[in-house]
């Protein structure tokens, strides 16, 4: 299970914020981070765009992207993390798009999970996950990979701001 108040910790200490913009997660990923006392200091908010038109509407996904490759897609969730990391004034975006069943979507199978982080300067970072398990299973696997994509990103972070 990721260090969700380390993570907190770090952005604090970095003076940096987060958004996340959820699909498949439907808001887990942002009651995770706020189940932390002190939350607030880094937690700027989230968009919980579970139908496709909304990743378009709200978060700027572009719309012959979707078209073209679904909601399921690499380029989907990176488009998420930097949209609502726009939208909420927010120095990192996260986000997750996928498929946690019962069924297919967009011709992908149960268990295709994209998570993005964007970054300052409009930098990208991604992991593609293919899940088993449950739905439940999914959606929480989902926000641990999250977390720990974001952890990973800050720890770099600070490895580049040290001597």
């Amino acid at each position: 299970m990721p260090d969700t108040a380390g993570m907190l910790r770090m952005l604090v200490a970095q003076g940096a914020t987060v958004a996340v913009a959820e699909s498949l997660t439907g808001g887990l990923i942002g009651a995770t981070i706020t189940s932390v006392s002190g939350a607030s200091q880094a937690f700027r908010g989230g968009v919980v765009s579970y139908a496709t038109d909304l990743k378009h509407e709200l978060l700027g996904v572009p719309a012959d992207l979707l078209a073209r490759e679904g909601a399921v897609h690499a380029e989907v969730a990176a488009a998420m993390a930097a949209g609502v990391a726009r939208v909420c004034g927010a120095t990192y975006g996260v986000a997750v798009t996928g498929v946690a069943g019962p069924e297919p979507q967009d011709g992908k199978p149960v268990g295709t999970v994209h998570v993005a982080v964007s970054g300052p300067g409009g930098q990208i970072w991604s992991r593609e996950l293919r899940l088993e398990g449950s739905r439940e299973r999914i959606r929480v696997e989902t926000v641990d990979e999250a977390v720990d994509l974001l952890s990973g990103v800050l720890k770099a972070n600070i490895g580049e701001h040290s001597g």
